[in-house]
Order: structure tokens, then sequence, then C-alpha cells
């Protein structure tokens, strides 16, 4: 799982002001009406016997209406599992569209990750259909997953993050204003670096950011004050695999 980059304000302008097209959408990222029901029942039952424990805190945090961006650390491929296991359908009632690497589209895997809300981005030459699908689902005021690092990170560090996920969340609000865009930091702990049968997990949820806060007129000034803020959250909200490896956690209730 990836994230993107806007090139400039212009590009940016451009994209808020286009209107939402619902065809567009609908086949840029796709919600299968039978797979997506069945991954969430088969994903929230099995991820409790396949974890030892699983600690989740900050449940308080996740906004259940409205655009939000759900950002959370990028520690293993099981996050892209977890994160639907706390804040998706059976949470919210609402299905979480992701943006990912080109590469995580093809084959049966692509198959899968089309049907599940994920939509395809070049990382080295992203496409405007791209860039604009991402903010048409925050102004359609869905929930949408991008992992900030735009990589996977075993050494439980928060690594510097890419400025895409600001300047998008930024393009959406400023085109709209009023939109009430959310980024919500998401911390992701496993008490191993590679996750396995067994292996505990903590997640812990921060306080969504408030986009239109960073709204001033200066793209470049307000992405990186955003990006600073979002990478202050999320070191916050982590930490590396050996603090939580002899931990005694309390497992949460699915409820």
């Amino acid at each position: 799982m990836m994230e993107i980059h806007s090139s400039d304000y212009t590009c940016q302008n451009k994209l808020a002001s286009t209107q939402v097209n619902a065809k567009v959408a609908s086949t840029t990222s796709w919600i299968s009406p039978w797979l997506t029901p069945l991954a969430y029942f088969l994903g929230y039952n099995f991820l409790p016997l396949f974890f030892g424990q699983i600690q989740i805190t900050g449940k308080e945090n996740i906004p259940l209406t409205g655009p939000v961006i759900f950002a959370p650390t990028h520690r293993s491929r099981w996050d892209a599992i977890l994160v639907p296991y706390v804040a998706g359908r059976w949470i919210t009632g609402r299905d979480l569209r992701y943006m990912v690497t080109i590469t995580e589209c093809q084959g049966l895997q692509g198959w899968f990750v089309r049907r599940m809300g994920g939509f395809p981005v070049d990382i080295k030459h992203p496409s405007v259909t791209t860039l604009r699908h991402g903010v048409q689902i925050l102004q359609q005021k869905e929930p949408l997953v991008i992992f900030p690092e735009g990589g996977i990170f075993r050494d439980g560090k928060v690594h510097p993050l890419k400025p895409g996920i600001a300047r998008l969340a930024l393009t959406a609000e400023s085109g709209y204003p009023e939109l009430g865009v959310k980024i919500v930091p998401i911390g992701i702990n496993y008490s191993d670096p590679y996750p396995h049968w067994g292996t505990n997990v903590s997640i812990h949820i921060g306080s969504p950011i408030q986009v239109a806060d960073y709204v001033s007129g200066n793209s470049k000034q307000d992405a990186k004050r955003l990006t600073t803020d979002l990478a202050k959250a999320l070191k916050l909200l982590s930490h590396d695999e050996s603090a939580i490896a002899t931990h005694t956690f309390v497992e949460m209730p699915n409820s």
C-alpha cells in the first residue's frame, strides 16, 4: 500500500473543481456486494484466532460519518486487514477504499483488491485520473485508507512521511470549503517484526486531525505543516516491537 504525490497547487485546484462523477468513481474502485461482506466476516472472525491478543485503544476517535483518511503506520501486509477490522463496516457501517500500488492490482491478488475498494496508483507517474478519484472519494464523504510512509518498515520507527496524503486532503478541503475532511492517525504495532500465528498486536487510534485548520492558501506550507503534525501523531501512537514483546495485553471485545 502506498500513497500519492500531487505535483502543484494548480493541479490541486483543477482536481478540486472537478465535480463528482459517480460513474467514473465506480469504475475506478469498486465494492463487491458479495465478496466484501464475506471478506469482512472471515477477517473479523479469523484475526482473533490467528493473533495472540489484539489490543485496540481510541475506538472513540473513529468518525462514523463524513470524509476521512485513515493514515496507519505500515509494518506488515496484515495492516490492510487490521484497518477494516477496527474501522470497517462492522464498526462504522462503512466500507473502506484503499489507494494501492499498481503492482498490487495485478493477477489474482489484484482481482480481490479491486473488488474490496482498492484502486491503483503508479507511484512514479501518478495519473490525474487516479488523483482525481482520491479527491472524489473524500468529496463523496467516504473513508479512504492511505499509508503515509509509502512502504513497509519493520523497525518500529515512523519513517519520513510522503507529502501526497496532506496534499490530497488539502485539495479536497480547499475545493469544497466546510467539507470537513479529517485525517485519523493509526499506530499498528506487532510483538514480532514478521507477524505469525500467536503474534500480539496493539492498534492505537489517534484523535482526528481537522484538515480545514491547515488551509491558509499557501499550498506548500500548508502541506508541510499538516505532514509534520501527522508524523508527530503517528510517533506518539507507535513503538518498536521489543516494547510489546513482553507486554501483558488486555484483549478488547469485538463489539
